[in-house]
C-alpha cells in the first residue's frame, strides 16, 4: 500500500471528553433542533436561511460575522430562522487546493488534521456559546460527523457525495435535517434516491462497528443547479423546476417533502451577486403557488463580511478564500427584504 500512516487520531468520544460542551450549549441545541424540525414538518411557517461563508477559513472572522448575524436574526425572528454555515471541510473538484479548516486550521500553513479537528470543534462551540446559533456543516467525510454531532443543527451532503452509499446510510442515522444536493450533472433521480435511502433504516459498517439506523424523516432535497457536458452552468430554481420536484416527491412515499434552494453555485452561474435576485424569485414562486410555498423550506446563501473572494494569502479579513460571497451590507439588506417579502 502506497500510504504513510502519520499518527492515530483520537476517537470522537475522546475528543468530546477533552473538549466537552456546557449544559447551556445542550439546551440551546435542543431548543433549536425542535424549532427547525417544526419548520420541516410544516407547523412553523418561517423561512430557513442557511447562510454564511463558502468555507469557514478564519475563526475570528466567522465569529464576527455570526455576531452581526445574531443582531439581524433578532429583528426578523417572526419571519426567518437562520442556520449559519460553518463549513469546515471543502470539496475540491480536482482534489487540490485549500480543503477547509479541518485540514488546515491556518490556510497559510501545512495540513494538520489533529489541530484541525480541535479547531473546528472549538469554533462550532464558540458559535453556540457566544451567539446562540447552532450551525450547519457539510458532511464531506461521513466518519467525521461524530466529532461535531452534539453541536450541529443541519448537515448538507454535497453534489459530489450524494450518490455515495456511505453518505446516504450515515445520514439515515442522524436526528437533525440532512439536505441532499442534486449531483453536478443535474440528475434529480439521483438526489431523490438518496433521500429515499436516508429516510429508511439500515444496517452497515461505520467506524469499525456494525450499526443499525432507524431512518431520518427530515432528509430532503437541495437544488443547486447543474453543469452540462460542455461545462455550462444551468439553474434549477425556477417555478417549473420546483413543480417538477413536487411531482417527484408525489411519486414516492416520503416524510416531510421539502427543498432548500442553494442560490449560488450553478444556480447563479457562480455570479455571487445574483443570489439577491434568485432569492427573491424563489419567494415570488412561493406566493404564486401554495404547494410550492409548502415545499420550499429555506434558501442556502453564501455570504461573508466582504464581497467577492481573494487568494489564500490575500490578507482581507472576512473575505472568502474559496468561492465568492455576498458582503455584509448586501447580506443584511437581503435578509430584511426576504423577511418583508415572506
Amino acid at each position: 500500500m502506497n500510504m504513510r500512516f502519520i499518527r492515530e487520531l483520537p476517537a470522537p468520544e475522546a475528543l468530546k471528553e477533552e473538549f466537552p460542551v456546557k449544559e447551556q450549549v445542550r439546551a440551546v441545541k435542543e431548543k433549536r433542533d425542535g424549532e427547525i424540525r417544526r419548520i420541516f414538518d410544516g407547523t412553523d411557517s418561517r423561512l430557513l436561511l442557511m447562510i454564511g461563508p463558502c468555507s469557514a477559513d478564519n475563526e475570528e472572522a466567522v465569529l464576527e460575522y455570526l455576531h452581526r448575524l445574531r443582531r439581524v436574526q433578532d429583528e426578523v425572528a417572526d419571519k426567518i430562522l437562520m442556520i449559519p454555515r460553518i463549513y469546515t471541510n471543502k470539496p475540491r473538484t480536482l482534489g487540490t487546493g485549500y480543503k477547509g479548516m479541518l485540514h488546515q486550521p491556518d490556510p497559510r500553513q501545512a495540513e494538520d488534521m489533529l489541530r484541525g479537528m480541535i479547531a473546528i470543534r472549538e469554533m462550532h462551540t464558540r458559535a453556540v456559546e457566544e451567539t446562540g446559533f447552532t450551525c450547519a456543516d457539510e458532511m464531506l467525510y461521513p466518519e467525521n460527523h461524530p466529532y461535531l454531532s452534539d453541536l450541529l443543527a443541519y448537515v448538507a451532503v454535497g453534489a459530489r457525495s450524494v450518490e455515495d452509499q456511505l453518505h446516504r446510510l450515515t445520514a439515515s442515522g442522524f436526528n437533525i435535517p440532512v439536505g441532499m444536493k442534486n449531483p453536478t450533472e443535474g440528475d434529480l433521480s439521483v438526489m431523490m434516491n438518496s433521500i429515499v435511502a436516508a429516510q429508511h433504516g439500515h444496517t452497515f459498517i461505520y467506524r469499525g462497528w456494525e450499526v443499525q439506523t432507524q431512518g431520518n424523516p427530515y432528509a430532503h432535497a437541495i437544488l443547486r443547479g447543474y453543469v452540462d457536458r460542455f461545462g455550462h452552468n444551468h439553474p434549477n430554481y425556477h417555478y417549473e423546476h420546483l413543480r417538477t420536484l413536487l411531482e417527484l416527491y408525489a411519486q414516492r412515499e416520503l416524510a416531510h417533502p421539502a427543498v432548500v434552494v442553494d442560490v449560488n453555485h450553478s444556480n447563479s452561474g457562480k455570479q455571487y451577486a445574483e443570489q439577491i435576485r434568485i432569492s427573491k424569485d424563489i419567494v415570488h414562486s412561493c406566493h404564486v403557488s401554495q404547494e410550492i410555498r409548502g415545499l420550499v423550506k429555506g434558501l442556502m446563501i453564501e455570504s461573508y463580511l466582504v464581497d467577492g473572494c481573494q487568494r489564500v494569502d490575500g490578507g482581507v479579513f472576512g473575505q472568502s478564500i474559496t468561492d465568492p460571497c455576498l458582503g455584509w451590507e448586501k447580506t443584511q439588506r437581503l435578509v430584511y427584504d426576504l423577511a418583508e417579502l415572506w
